[in-house]
C-alpha cells in the first residue's frame, strides 16, 4: 500500500505497521491540567480529538496494531529527574495536586487518556517517564516481537513528545509517517515548523500526510473486505 505523502510516497504493509498515539491525556488536552497550568491555551489540542478518533477507527478497521502512550510518573516521582520538575516554571508542577489530581502521576484522573480515545482490548498502553516513547520503556521490544517496521504517529504535542518519539523511532530503524492533522501544539507555528523539519532533506526523519491521504490508501483494502 502507498500513501501519497510528502516529500514522496510512503509505502507500507498494514501487517507490519502500527499507529502510535502520543499522550492524548486529560492533563494536556483539558482545562485544569498540566498544559493549562503552564499557561497554555488547550483549545488547539482539543480541536484534533475528532481527527484522532477517526484515525483510530481507520487503524482498527485495517487491523493495525495500536499503541497509546501516557507521559506519567510513579507516585514517589523516583523516575522524574529534578531538572524535569523545574521545567516550565509553572504554578503547579509534576506531582503537585491540581484540579484533576496529582499532575502527570500514574493512576490520577488527569493522567488518563481522553475517554473518546480510550484504548480497546488488545492495544498497547505505554507509560513513559520522558518525552520520547522509547526512553525507559519496552516499546521497541514490544514492536519487534510483533514484526513492526513502520510507524504512524499522532498526538500531542507535535514539537515535543511526538517529534521526540518519531526521531527515536527513526534512530531505531522504523519508517515513520506523521499524520499532520492528527497532531497539535499549543503553538501552531511550532506545529508547522516541526513538520517542515521532519520531512526536510528528502525525509530525513520521515514522511507527513493527512488523515484523508491515509484513508485513501486504505480504500482498496476496505473494498476487498466488503
Amino acid at each position: 500500500m502507498i500513501v501519497q505523502a510528502q516529500p514522496y510516497p510512503y509505502p507500507f504493509d498494514p501487517r507490519s505497521t502500527a499507529l502510535v498515539v502520543i499522550d492524548m491525556q486529560r492533563d494536556f488536552v483539558e482545562e485544569g491540567g498540566f498544559g493549562s497550568a503552564l499557561g497554555n491555551d488547550v483549545r488547539p489540542l482539543a480541536a484534533i480529538v475528532p481527527t484522532v478518533a477517526a484515525l483510530l477507527a481507520t487503524a482498527r478497521a485495517a487491523g493495525l496494531l495500536v499503541v497509546h502512550t501516557r507521559e506519567s510518573h510513579l507516585p514517589d516521582l523516583s523516575d522524574c529527574p529534578p531538572a524535569k520538575r523545574r521545567r516550565g516554571n509553572a504554578a503547579l508542577g509534576i506531582g503537585d495536586v491540581g484540579p484533576m489530581g496529582r499532575i502527570l502521576v500514574r493512576g490520577e484522573p488527569g493522567n488518563q487518556i481522553l475517554p473518546q480515545l480510550a484504548p480497546v482490548a488488545g492495544e498497547l498502553v505505554i507509560d513513559k517517564p520522558g518525552k520520547g516513547a522509547f526512553y525507559a520503556t519496552d516499546l521497541h521490544a514490544q514492536l519487534q516481537q510483533r514484526g513492526i517496521s513502520h510507524l504512524l504517529f499522532a498526538g500531542v504535542t507535535t514539537e515535543v513528545c511526538v517529534q521526540t518519539s518519531m526521531r527515536e523511532a527513526n534512530d531505531r530503524g522504523y519508517e515513520c509517517l506523521i499524520i499532520e492533522d492528527a497532531c497539535a501544539s499549543y503553538f501552531p507555528s511550532l506545529h508547522q515548523a516541526t513538520l517542515t523539519m521532519l520531512i526536510a532533506q528528502g525525509g530525513i526523519v520521515g514522511w507527513k500526510a493527512s488523515l484523508a491521504e491515509l484513508q485513501h490508501a486504505f480504500q482498496p483494502l476496505a473494498g476487498a473486505a466488503a
